[in-house]
């Protein structure tokens, strides 16, 4: 019997690096450079996300979405901190207490909200209600969204200000965790300043592991302030590497020629296609609005039993009696990917 190649729906975490991105380290591994993050590729890495925000910020790569997450919400809040995020945020969710760890002890005040979007509304109330200046109550000090949201739902700019002007009025900062930013930003048709600093975000988590790179993300603060003992927190966190241009590198072919955007836009792209094609099948139902790259649907048991012995890896979501599977697209994807996981479980 022949190998059956498997498929991936799992993860975006699950599929190859782009060749584009292979393709710019092997560029990077050529004589000696300066180490620490003091080579050209790592200052030119900068210089395009200015470019490409529009405006004046620092950038400090590092090789993980749960380092940049913890190590940016360290610059922000005190030990004594609230950090709100939605429940089902990745920070809370999914990094086994490393923001906890990295900010010395901030609390997670995790905050219910349709389709994994907090409302400003909400947060306006749990915030005054906090207890802010009560030696006895952790004192608020961020917000953290996700953009796209674990449901794969994204949020738009006016979302995003109304949030930051509930949290700036009160002295808490905005930070954005951006896994899937370049998907939220290709659906938006927006430009990356109208969901970042010019609705009021002062720290992104710029990924693109998930989007075609090897390991690499980048820490970007649109508060320069903010900024200023970064250095000493990526380093005291083990993230300032010595040969930093291997992930500058990832960086600088991730930014080149739009790449960041037309990867996300295959993927984003192929959810569509997916979602429409589950949403056909007979009983079943895609569950949110496909924004991104991230489907959640429930199935029919026949098509869960058939899910279950093919060659598609895929990950069930929430207990078994809800029948709910998550599907995620990734850059590479294909429509015959996308055709043989209709056929299963058609």
């Amino acid at each position: 019997m022949k190998n059956v190649p498997v498929v991936n729906f799992a993860s975006d975490n699950a599929a190859p690096v782009a060749p584009q991105i292979l393709s710019a380290i092997q560029k990077a591994n050529t004589g000696p450079v300066l180490s620490y993050g003091n080579d050209l590729l790592t200052k030119g890495v900068e210089e395009k996300l200015k470019c490409i925000f529009d405006c004046d910020l620092r950038a400090f790569p590092v090789a993980t979405g749960t380092a940049a997450n913890s190590l940016g919400l360290s610059a922000l809040v005190p030990p004594y901190g609230a950090i709100y995020c939605h429940q089902l945020a990745h920070i809370d969710k999914d990094e086994c207490g490393a923001p906890e760890f990295f900010t010395g002890g901030a609390k997670l005040v995790p905050l219910a909200g349709e389709g994994g979007k907090l409302k400003a509304e909400e947060l306006e109330k749990v915030i005054a209600g906090a207890g802010g200046g009560n030696v006895h109550h952790v004192q608020p000090a961020a917000i953290s969204l996700t953009q796209a949201t674990e449901c794969g739902t994204v949020y738009r700019p006016d979302e995003i200000a109304e949030i930051a002007i509930v949290g700036h009025k009160r002295h808490l900062c905005v930070h954005m965790d951006g896994a899937r930013f370049a998907n939220a930003v290709e659906f938006l048709g927006c430009a990356p300043a109208d969901i970042t600093w010019r609705a009021g975000v002062d720290v992104l988590s710029f990924g693109a592991t998930k989007n075609g790179a090897m390991g690499a993300e980048a820490v970007v603060f649109f508060d320069m302030d903010k900024a200023q003992e970064f250095e000493f927190r990526r380093k005291r966190g083990a993230h300032l590497f010595s040969k930093m241009r291997y992930l500058s590198a990832q960086l600088d072919g991730y930014l080149t020629d739009n790449l960041w955007l037309n990867l996300a836009g295959h993927a984003n792209k192929m959810a569509v296609r997916l979602a429409e094609g589950v949403s056909r099948q007979n009983g079943a139902e895609v569950l949110y609005p496909v924004e991104a790259n991230i489907i959640f649907a429930k199935l029919p048991e026949v098509a869960l039993e058939c899910l279950a012995v093919s060659n598609i890896l895929y990950y069930r979501n929430g207990r078994d009696e809800d029948a709910e599977v998550r599907l995620v697209t990734s850059w590479n994807t294909s429509e015959q990917d996308i055709d043989h996981l209709l056929k299963v479980i058609a």
